[in-house]
């Protein structure tokens, strides 16, 4: 029988801006961020959508034709997984005994292909792997492609069983419940600062906080929400590459971390002011929750409902992406992203 305090974890929704398309100084201020969240006692982070190197605002504000250089240098300025940056991060988590789930522009090795995605990384450094949005919202197809099943997963972390989607995502219902097939318990949400776009000034957080809550009870699950504000690097970078703009404005970012019976338990925090929004969960609080309500056992009705999931691999390097156990080692090829020895990959240790 488990002690009383093992489900117990503390975690927090990181509500801070990138350094806006500066890749390096991006990932510094991760690094920086898990290193906090290492002093104060925080199990696991959860960043904005991506984070690295920021979301691609210009997209709803400039016409697309516009747009070519700028996008040129989004893919640039993406990162791959596995790759130098995402094992700066993994270090970090290792060192701060602190585990990620990071937002980035994912590039895929060997193309100029994008995809907004989530790398999972536990506190011991390991990367669990990566989830790819499913279908970029409206004008992000500009910059990136569409996720497939592969990604859609949820990761046996030593913190509990973790998954994520970013944004609009959640909308998509079947989706959200492929991850409850999967018993998720910490669901790690991403998102921009989506009230700082025209027509969204007064519903964004509206709609984000009905969505987060909606995840909380019918997956029973506890939610960890990021958003990230506009800051002024981000519209000063927009008008010097693009012009002057109208659509975006500075602040938004919702961050929340909510119980399955959707009571906040930190936030929502919205605005500049950058922090940690951070709370204590206790998973053991699932029992009880799913005495009333359990959507992945006596609420299923399997034989009235059902649900298909293609797992298949969509995208070249997710039928054998190689997951080396230390950076620099050529890892076994595998159906799912896993290695074949069950090692996540694991970053060449770092003791600086």
């Amino acid at each position: 029988m488990s002690s009383p305090a093992a489900g117990r974890r503390t975690v927090a929704a990181v509500h801070a801006a990138p350094v806006f398309m500066d890749t390096e100084a991006t990932v510094d201020k991760a690094v920086a961020l898990i290193e906090q969240a290492g002093r104060e006692g925080v199990d696991l982070l959860v960043f904005p959508e991506a984070f690295v190197p920021g979301y691609p605002y210009w997209i709803e504000a400039y016409a697309p034709l516009d747009q070519q250089a700028v996008n040129a240098a989004y893919a640039g300025a993406s990162v791959e997984v596995p790759g130098p940056q995402i094992a700066r991060v993994q270090s970090a988590c290792r060192r701060a005994g602190a585990g990620a789930v990071l937002g980035v522009s994912e590039r895929l090795v060997g193309t100029r292909t994008c995809f907004n995605s989530q790398v999972f990384i536990d506190p011991d450094g390991a990367l669990l792997g990566v989830h790819r949005k499913l279908q970029p919202t409206y004008a992000e197809r500009i910059v990136w492609a569409q996720g497939g099943g592969a990604t859609l997963r949820v990761f046996d972390s030593v913190l509990g069983r973790i998954g994520g989607l970013a944004c609009w995502e959640h909308t998509m219902n079947l989706a959200r419940q492929a991850l409850i097939a999967q018993g998720q318990e910490i669901h790690a949400a991403a998102w921009p600062g989506l009230s700082t776009m025209a027509g969204f000034q007064t519903v964004a957080d509206v709609q984000i906080d009905a969505m987060m809550k909606t995840h909380a009870l019918t997956a029973q699950v506890f939610v960890i929400s990021a958003g990230n504000p506009v800051d002024r690097t981000c519209l000063r970078w927009m008008a010097s590459a693009l012009g002057p703009q109208e659509h975006i404005t500075a602040g938004g970012g919702w961050s929340a971390v909510i119980h399955p019976f959707t009571e906040y338990l930190a936030g929502p925090h919205t605005g500049p002011e950058e922090r940690l929004v951070t709370a204590a969960i206790n998973l053991d609080d699932l029992d009880t929750v799913k005495v009333w309500v359990d959507s992945r056992g006596h609420y299923a009705r399997p034989e009235i409902l059902g649900l298909r999931v293609d797992h298949r691999p969509l995208w070249h390097d997710e039928g054998h992406r190689r997951w080396p156990s230390f950076a620099g080692e050529e890892g076994p090829e595998t159906t799912d992203g896993r290695p074949l020895s069950g090692r996540p990959w694991h970053p060449e240790p770092d003791d600086s």
